[in-house]
């Protein structure tokens, strides 16, 4: 179609134009003199200036290489198209010596094919009488390209973008509740939910060989198992604390949560520390000690293993503070409270009270357990809490009342219907003097039980502890600092060795009786060695 001999008059040849006004050509002799450049107007404020030369070499190879890059359906549909209307392209010298003048703005513009689309006659048209129009042959070739890519496209299918919004909405709820699947509760053993390991290690660690019936129906209650906030109360020494401990491992091992535990004392918080890490390094888990000085805010957030922290209860408020500073109050899983009638106590049942309200209206995830041997106010917790309430009277011991008649002390063994029976008598005698000294009678107490087992007595101050540590020691018997003196010896000189060579003289008085204080006023490292006498 493009030889040298291809008459311009030929039946099927294609005229190159512009898309709808045709193009514009001029001879060489209607050139500038200098002939170097020629003008292609994108707008009427800029130009672009290319070598005429270039623009020769380049109309030469498009136009020759246009047709021949076309597959043969497209040839035939020219040929169609130009037959009645006689359409012609000039001969290949003449296109190649004539420069072309076209419009950048029309070349992705639509246009019919058909030489009848009123296209205007220019005075330098190739073929005169022609109702053919005339492509640039850049624009035909970008014009095909960009009308077959829109046909591939068009059988895409399209999506609107409500569609495309409602599936990224039920893609991100179907990710939640996998979440939500992931962090429920997960049966990883016959023991409560727990792995038999867990049995185990508290066989071995704490002696424990099954547990008290209260124990087992407290974990299986109802509304532990749809995790509703609880509340239990039970005498001392009933077993509270390892409930709560289980329930702690179910939320650590089970749910993979972070759990709090919070606490009164300081002393109370290292002792629990030491008495759980064990089961950390056992089972997998930290626990974090925030007390005193220790205690880092915000918590190390961590990948892999969860976190049980025990806190006193000013640490434990400053760490949920950083919790929500710092939007991860949601992984805290569990919140367990013990000695729960502190909440009335001053300023620091004050600052419990924050807590928990901060955790029941920023995280509406997180459970709260409260534990408490005296509740005076149930229904009022209950309320605050939003939580059920278990109780019992179990005690593991049996309690002794003891009745003072004259200067004895009588132990009551049991009651018949016409009264007490005092089947036992305590082998110790009050004096006026002592009556004075010692009007709870704790003296007679504590001999029952020492020395050949231990006894804790609570006081209400520090000063108060060293008060009834000095009297118990005045009127025990000389007898007692005979019982294990080497180990008290022993005590004394690592009480020595801590301080630099003084010890405290209270404790230097009492500990040959056996007897010594305990409080925040010793060191940390005082109040280690004096517990461990004291387990011992």
């Amino acid at each position: 179609l493009q030889g040298s001999d291809t008459d311009g008059k030929a039946a099927g040849d294609v005229v190159l134009g512009d898309l709808q006004s045709g193009v514009h050509q001029k001879d060489q002799d209607d050139s500038p003199a200098s002939g170097n450049t020629v003008v292609l107007k994108a707008d009427r404020e800029s130009a672009l200036q290319i070598n005429a030369n270039d623009l020769v070499d380049g109309n030469q190879d498009l136009s020759e290489s246009l047709l021949e890059d076309l597959p043969s359906s497209q040839l035939l549909y020219f040929e169609n198209m130009g037959e009645p209307s006689g359409c012609s392209i000039p001969p290949a010298s003449e296109r190649r010596n004539k420069p072309m003048n076209f419009s950048l703005d029309k070349i992705d513009r639509p246009s019919s094919f058909c030489p009848d689309a009123g296209a205007k006659k220019g005075p330098n048209d190739f073929a005169s009488g022609s109702k053919c129009d005339f492509f640039k042959s850049e624009s035909l070739k970008d014009h095909l390209k960009s009308a077959m890519t829109g046909n591939a496209k068009a059988q895409t299918l399209q999506v609107s973008k409500t569609k495309q919004l409602q599936e990224a909405l039920l893609s991100e709820e179907i990710c939640v509740a996998e979440r939500t699947t992931e962090s429920s509760f997960v049966d990883l053993g016959p023991f409560y939910g727990l792995p038999s390991k867990v049995k185990d290690l508290l066989r071995q660690l704490r002696g424990i060989e099954r547990l008290y019936a209260w124990q087992h129906d407290c974990l299986m209650l109802e509304s532990l198992q749809q995790r509703k906030n609880l509340i239990y109360s039970l005498p001392t020494s009933g077993g509270k604390t390892l409930v709560a401990e289980i329930i702690i491992l179910q939320e650590l091992l089970c749910r993979q949560k972070d759990v709090l535990m919070i606490l009164p004392y300081v002393a109370i918080v290292q002792e629990k520390v030491r008495g759980l890490s064990s089961f950390g390094i056992e089972l997998g888990f930290l626990v974090e000690e925030y007390a005193g000085s220790k205690g880092r805010f915000p918590p190390i957030k961590r990948r892999i293993k969860k976190s049980l922290y025990i806190a006193t209860i000013e640490k434990g408020h400053a760490l949920v503070n950083s919790l929500i500073e710092t939007e991860r109050i949601d992984d805290l899983g569990l919140v367990v409270v013990d000695e729960l009638h502190m909440l009335g106590e001053g300023s620091r049942g004050a600052t419990l009270e924050i807590s928990l309200a901060k955790i029941l209206y920023m995280s509406k995830n997180t459970q709260i357990i409260g534990m408490s041997a005296t509740l005076n106010n149930v229904g009022d917790l209950q309320k605050f809490l939003q939580a059920e309430y278990y109780t019992n009277n179990f005690r593991p011991v049996e309690l002794k009342e003891y009745v003072k008649i004259g200067d004895t002390i009588y132990a009551v063994d049991g009651s018949t219907g016409n009264g007490f029976t005092f089947a036992r008598l305590l082998d110790f005698k009050y004096s006026s003097t002592l009556e004075k000294a010692d009007p709870d009678h704790i003296i007679a107490l504590v001999t029952e039980v020492i020395p050949n087992y231990s006894c804790l007595i609570f006081c209400p101050t520090k000063k108060n502890c060293e008060n009834v540590a000095s009297m118990v020691c005045r009127y025990l018997k000389k007898e007692f600092r005979a019982h294990r003196e080497k180990e008290k010896q022993a005590l004394i000189k690592n009480l020595k060795d801590i301080g630099n060579g003084s010890v405290c003289p209270v404790l230097k008085q009492t500990i040959p009786f056996g007897v010594a204080y305990h409080h925040s006023g010793l060191t940390n490292d005082e109040r280690k060695s004096i517990e461990e006498a004291y387990s011992s």
